[in-house]
């Protein structure tokens, strides 16, 4: 099993803090505490309520890491209860970013905007392309191709069904595909 050297450090320091490795505790939370921001927004589209969000999380991993029966499990286990403190959130706040994408209506395909006389550059009509996509599935892109989590990671971080995380990255490959191919015509 060939597992990248970034992988291999988590677990280092997953371990290292649950012996009580103060510092690796600390390394821990620096190297995810972006990672689950950014996880935390994609899902509620709100940097603030995602920062609050992943706040109570750390708390909530930082007690349980020593039940954490395999440190190679963090990533998917962190998502999770960021995922969930984020769907909490939403019920509380009669809010509702996590609806299902699968109900979600169709986006219409932006025009192109011109900056400063020119068009927009294909990195930011891409990154447009998937801020249009619907919670869910913007987090499980996300998760799948920049995070490299495995569709069962997936399934774990955010607490659905490999189906469902399979459903969820096929509608947004296509709802991707289909913005850009109404910035190229």
């Amino acid at each position: 099993m060939n597992r990248p050297s970034e992988r291999i450090y988590d677990e280092f320091l997953v371990a290292a803090a649950v012996t009580g490795d103060r510092r690796a505790r600390s390394r821990l939370v620096a190297r995810w505490q972006p990672r689950l921001h950014r996880h935390a927004w994609r899902l509620l589209g709100d940097a603030d309520r995602a920062r609050d969000m992943v706040q109570e999380a750390w708390l909530e991993i930082l007690r349980g890491l020593s039940r954490l029966d395999d440190v190679a499990a963090f990533p998917a286990w962190a998502y999770r209860i960021a995922t969930r403190r984020c769907q909490r959130e939403c019920r509380r706040s009669d809010r509702s970013p996590l609806v299902a994408e699968e109900s979600a209506a169709e986006v219409d395909s932006p025009a192109p905007e011109s900056v400063g006389g020119e068009f927009k550059t294909e990195l930011a009509i891409v990154i447009d392309a998937i801020d249009a996509l619907p919670g869910p599935q913007r987090a499980a892109l996300a998760l799948f191709y920049i995070d490299q989590l495995s569709v069962a990671e997936i399934a774990i971080a955010t607490d659905v069904p490999p189906g469902t995380v399979k459903t969820r990255l096929m509608h947004a490959r296509r709802k991707v595909h289909a913005l850009l191919e109404g910035e190229h015509r």
